[in-house]
Formats: structure tokens, C-alpha cells, sequence
């Protein structure tokens, strides 16, 4: 087993007498939700504990007070009993997940488990429901929300139907975003000839299961979020995605706080008291070119754009702990609009994104986009990870990432050295 100095994981299965029991183990470490759910926790007086399968940045935050390191990859039967081994060495009340990798995984083994800690997430059938596009799209349909045109295809041959009644541009997207095949999380694809289809068809099948293919929209994005249980909603949030990385519509990389729009407000809630998903919930919705809504899908798990929600006033990681935990849980009336929050790396990479891709449907013209972010310099905003209380995370962050870009460049010198030699 790998151990770190300061790492409280042992091989004993149970914490010693005396010994510190935390409050919360967060899971994906690696991930900016999670750094954001230490921070929250932790400032909160929570002992807190993480779990990562290499070290990351968010381990040297003031408020991770134990880290472990897997040496197992995500998602498999080692990491598990590695999991295992370190909630009972911590004596975790609460286990919060972050990826879809982990949160299948904990699906699969719930029922033991939860002999040993309360796990952060919905019960089912509802997060099932939540996880999959398909049936999540046929239940907003039966409630009359707005919803793309598409169709639900298994295999290459199928691709040619698809065409003649959804046309192009379109987006395949897989009906769950986690594959167990192929171990890791899938992405949409924007497709805009025949042979991108029936390209992005190919690899998102090869593993097995169904993708939508689905009608491309062009307006802006909203991110909605509810905190949901026992019948009552306990707090609503909602941002709309500036820019994000892929442009089609990937990780939001600059966000805004608004107001819950009252469309999409209230078909949001109604989806969520339908399937009864409670805890926390982000259900985003894209605009067409004449503002109408069209829900895309569900996250039933913390995400990626939750830092802008907790600086505007509703901190839904705290909220997660205490429906987790059984305790009572705040009621947040209001937030603070206005307030932006940017990924740097994942806007820098966005932007060249949109460079390589020029002309292609949804992506910004390369001098609007260079423009852009040049611009945002010059608006009052938060960084990811970037914390006053908390400086360390984003000082190691942006020295590994320019270690890596001065690696590549060195690399990329060499090798055209050696090609005129």
C-alpha cells in the first residue's frame, strides 16, 4: 500500500482508540468541486480527509487534514478495497463523490458500504434516472419541458436514419457518461458531415451501449442547481456559461451568477420533484436561436462550476454534508448576482479551441475569442482555485501546469532540432 508522512491510512481496519474521526472523506481530489468541498467543510470547523489515485494540488490545502493516495485506478475492484481501508482507518461520517467513475462504482457496492459510512448522493431509482439522458429526456418530455429532437442509436448502421431525421449539424452524446469498457467518462460530439457521424457513432459504441443523437442548438447555456429533500426545496441557483471548453459545450470555464430564470426555474424544479432526486442537482438547459429552452440533461453530483455558487451565497457542498449527515439542513433564500468565475487553463485552451475549429457551427470567430479573453483580464472576477485563505492549491496548480507547458515546448525544440541534424 502507498503512504504519504502525513497519511493517516493503515492497514488496520479500524481507527485506534483515541483516534480522530472525520467528518467527511471527499473523494477526486483532483477535481476543482472537490478542493471547493474541502474549503467549504473544512472553514466550517469539519475535519476533512481526500482520496486521489496521484497526488494533486488539493492536498496542500490548509483544510485537507489527511490525504491518501491510491495506487489502484478509479472505478476498479482495488480501488474499492482501498476505499474500504480508508474509511474505516478515518472513521468517515460522510463520503462525498465527485466523478462519475466513483459514483458508479459506489452504485454498484452501495449496500456495504453504507454499513460504514452515509454516502453524499441520491437514492435510486432516482439517481439511475438522473444518470441516464434517455430516460431522464422521456420524463421531462412527459412533463412538457422543451426537448431536443433526437434518436437513440446502438451501432454505425444506424447512422444514416439518424441523418435523414435529425440532419446536421447535430451532437451525439452517450446515454451515460460513464462506460465501464473503456474505464473513463465519454464526451459529446459535435458532428457536421456524414463521415464525423458515423465516426463519433464508431467510438462512442464500441464499448457497448446507446447514444442520442440529438439536434445541435445554438443559444446560450444555464446552469440550474437545487438543493432538493424531503419534499422541499432547501436552495436555488443558477449561472449561465459564457464560455467553455470544448466551445460546443463542455467543462463551463467562465461563468456568471443570475437570477433563476422563470422558464427554466420552474420546468427545473418540476423535473426534480418528479423524479424525486434529492440532495444536490445541476440541470442545464440550452437556448435556441430564439431563446426558447430545451433541457440537455441532469448532473446529479457536485460540478465542475460550483466555486461560483458558494462565493454568491449558497453553499451547496455544506448543504450535501448536512442532508448527508441527517442533520438540519439551512434554507438559503437569496444569492448575489452578478459575480463571475474563471478556469484560466480551461479558458486559455478553449480559446485555442476555437482558433483550430473556425467555421465550425456554435464556435466564436478566433478574433472575437482572442478579444475575449484578453478582455476578461480587465473584469473583477475569482479564479479557480485561486483562494486568499488558501493560496497553496493554486501556486501548486499553476506551477505544474507551466512545468508541463515548458516540457512540451522544450520537446517540440528538440525534435525539430533533430529533424534538420
Amino acid at each position: 500500500m502507498y503512504m504519504e508522512s502525513n497519511q493517516v491510512v493503515t492497514l488496520d481496519l479500524r481507527p485506534a482508540m483515541g483516534q480522530t474521526v472525520y467528518d467527511a472523506l471527499v473523494l477526486d481530489a483532483r477535481l476543482r468541486q472537490s478542493l471547493v468541498t474541502m474549503r467549504s467543510l473544512g472553514s466550517r470547523g469539519l475535519r476533512v480527509a481526500a482520496l486521489e489515485t496521484f497526488a494533486v494540488p488539493a492536498f496542500s490545502s490548509r483544510w485537507c487534514q489527511q490525504k491518501a493516495i491510491c495506487p489502484a485506478d478509479e472505478g476498479t475492484q482495488e480501488y474499492l478495497a482501498y476505499l474500504e481501508q480508508v474509511l474505516d482507518s478515518t472513521g468517515a461520517r460522510v463520503l462525498i463523490p465527485c466523478s462519475d467513475g466513483t459514483i458508479a462504482l459506489l452504485r454498484q457496492h452501495r449496500e456495504q458500504l453504507e454499513q460504514r459510512v452515509r454516502i453524499a448522493l441520491a437514492k435510486e431509482p432516482a439517481l439511475g434516472i438522473a444518470i441516464n439522458k434517455e430516460q431522464t429526456l422521456e420524463i421531462a418530455k412527459r412533463l412538457g419541458l422543451g426537448v431536443p429532437r433526437a434518436v437513440a442509436i446502438g451501432a454505425v448502421s444506424e447512422v444514416d436514419a439518424a441523418l435523414h431525421e435529425i440532419g446536421l449539424p447535430a451532437v451525439v452524446k452517450p446515454v451515460e457518461s460513464w462506460l465501464w469498457g473503456k474505464r473513463g467518462r465519454v464526451v459529446s460530439q459535435l458532428v457536421t458531415t456524414p463521415e464525423e457521424a458515423r465516426r463519433a457513432v464508431e467510438e462512442l459504441t464500441c464499448f457497448g451501449g446507446t447514444v442520442l443523437f440529438q439536434q445541435f442548438l445554438s443559444g446560450r447555456r444555464e446552469s440550474l442547481s437545487f438543493f432538493y429533500a424531503h419534499g422541499e426545496i432547501y436552495a436555488r441557483y443558477a449561472f449561465w456559461g459564457k464560455r467553455t471548453n470544448p466551445p460546443l459545450g463542455g467543462i463551463y470555464v467562465l461563468r456568471q451568477s443570475i437570477a433563476v430564470p422563470p422558464d427554466t426555474g420552474e420546468q427545473a424544479e418540476r423535473l426534480v420533484r418528479e423524479i424525486d432526486l434529492e440532495g444536490y442537482s445541476q440541470i442545464e438547459f440550452r437556448r435556441d436561436s430564439a431563446g426558447v429552452p430545451y433541457l440537455m440533461e441532469i448532473n446529479p453530483r457536485l460540478n465542475m462550476g460550483i466555486e461560483v455558487a458558494v462565493r454568491a451565497g449558497v453553499d451547496f457542498p455544506y448543504l450535501l454534508y448536512q442532508w448527508a449527515n441527517e442533520e438540519p439542513i439551512d434554507v438559503v433564500k437569496g444569492y448575489r448576482i452578478g459575480g463571475q468565475m474563471r478556469y484560466l487553463s480551461g479558458d486559455l485552451a478553449t480559446t485555442v479551441a476555437s482558433i483550430r475549429q473556425r467555421g465550425r457551427p456554435g464556435v466564436t470567430r478566433p478574433a472575437r475569442a482572442l478579444l475575449d479573453f484578453f478582455l476578461s483580464f480587465f473584469i473583477p472576477m475569482g479564479y479557480d482555485y485561486f483562494n486568499w485563505k488558501d493560496p497553496l492549491p493554486a501556486l501548486i496548480a499553476t506551477t505544474n501546469v507551466t512545468r508541463r507547458s515548458v516540457g512540451k515546448a522544450i520537446m517540440k525544440g528538440l525534435s525539430r532540432l533533430r529533424r534538420f541534424s
